[in-house]
């Protein structure tokens, strides 16, 4: 009855063996594969933040002009011809000749060239130029900050992909060391050797390790799915592995990284340069105390078929000076909102140096705590594949129980998790200060 037993146990064990390779055999194959730097750069192209900001820089670009341009005369040619008809509803006579009375027919010309040239503003124009600069440096620097942070995410979503697939073959292993040692209890319990709760707890983590495999294989669809969707795929994409990932650096200038944060952090820069504009802003609106002088002058030519279209020449010089006195207090409130405006700039810049000086700290420590825990997982690898390997020799001789043989295969499938963790924790804190401080490191 108990090799009955034994017999129905193997058969049944041999099914569920074979069982698990339905469910690991999914479609995980990605349509394409992409190195982190084609994703970076195609996410550039097709990212919404990328694009805005790009044409943030070219309007800023183009306002540049329009300030300089306020320099320079404006000129205008206009023309206009006519041509008119009067007539009677019914036949009369002059009462003066005696002769019918009929229509009549008129048509005019006339051209004209315009001109006029502001020769002075109050300051306004140079106060303008300043802000147009300074808006200019702003987007430029925002475009910059832009390309980083997008390069950040795609460089996050890039990692979570190509870790999705590490933890997928840490999964795959665990399934296959759970199959064998499910394979031992098997025939152990056929020989004798073995109790029946052996085979079982065997079978109980061999589910739990095929759970784990079901979970990684959605991961990974779901991390390669929006790597694609990052790209510009509407399919999934995967992640090229580069051995390069993992080549740590020994010594990170700390010092050096906290001053580019502090001098050249696209986010500082564009701050900073709001703060330029916004004062510009405030000289722009006290410009409206002065007085504004304008010259202008016109040149055209008319003539009207009454004098056979025989053209008359016009010409024409003015010099207009415009100095609003009272104007209702709508000067200082239009200053006010400029320096309103100006002291928020200042604040804004003011905190986004400290938020991108807390940043760096922050990151800096977890880089360092990574590094540390990519040391202490790959000892921890190699100490629980020994471990494992022990046990599994203690249980053949009969030194050693199931539970200890498990306990042994769950320690090693975590600790081949951690370091996967542990390595991509490194490469995600290092790409953050990368986006914190604008340069690679």
């Amino acid at each position: 009855m108990r090799r009955a037993d034994s017999l129905c146990i193997a058969v049944a064990a041999a099914a569920l063996l074979a069982a698990p390779a339905a469910a690991q055999t999914p479609d995980t194959a990605a349509v394409r594969g992409v190195t982190l730097a084609e994703a970076v750069r195609l996410a550039e192209e097709v990212q919404p933040r990328v694009v805005q900001a790009e044409g943030a820089l070219r309007n800023a670009d183009a306002r540049i002009r329009t300030a300089r341009g306020a320099y320079l005369p404006s000129l205008s040619l206009s023309t206009r011809a006519s041509q008119s008809y009067s007539g009677v509803q019914s036949s009369r006579t002059d009462p003066n000749t005696g002769l019918p009375v009929t229509g009549s027919t008129s048509g005019s010309v006339s051209t004209s060239l315009n001109a006029s040239v502001d020769l002075f503003t109050g300051f306004r124009r140079g106060a303008e130029t300043r802000a147009a600069r300074a808006t200019s440096e702003a987007a430029e620097a925002s475009l910059v900050d832009a390309r980083f942070q997008q390069a950040l995410a795609t460089t996050n979503q890039f990692f979570d992909a190509l870790a999705a697939r590490q933890l997928l073959a840490v999964r795959e292993q665990s399934v296959r060391r759970a199959e064998q040692q499910l394979a031992v209890s098997v025939n152990r319990l056929a020989a004798g050797s073995a109790t029946r709760s052996d085979s079982l707890r065997s079978r109980v983590t061999l589910g739990t390790a095929q759970l784990q495999l079901l979970q990684a294989q959605a991961q990974l669809a779901d991390a390669e799915a929006n790597l694609g969707r990052l790209v510009g795929a509407q399919v999934r994409v995967r992640a090229l592995d580069d051995s390069t990932f993992y080549q740590r650096n020994d010594v990170i200038d700390t010092a050096a990284v906290r001053r580019d944060a502090e001098a050249r952090a696209p986010q500082v820069r564009a701050a900073r340069a709001d703060v330029v504009a916004a004062a510009a802003g405030v000289r722009s609106a006290r410009a409206a105390y002065w007085p504004s002088l304008t010259l202008s002058g016109d040149v055209g030519l008319s003539g009207s078929k009454s004098n056979n279209y025989d053209f008359y020449d016009n010409r024409g010089v003015s010099l207009a000076l415009s100095w609003p006195i009272f104007n209702r207090w709508q000067r200082e409130q239009n200053i006010a909102s400029q320096e309103v405006q100006a002291d928020i700039a200042e604040a804004q810049a003011g905190e986004t140096a400290r938020l991108v000086t807390a940043s760096v700290t922050g990151q800096l420590a977890e880089l360092e705590a990574a590094r540390a825990r990519i040391g202490i997982t790959t000892l921890s690898v190699t100490a629980a594949t020994e471990d494992l390997r022990v046990q599994q020799e203690r249980y053949r001789l009969g030194a050693s129980t199931i539970v200890d043989i498990l306990t042994s295969q769950e320690a090693l499938n975590q600790a081949e998790v951690d370091a996967v963790n542990a390595r991509f924790d490194y490469l995600r804190a290092k790409a953050q200060i990368e986006a914190l401080i604008g340069r690679s490191l």
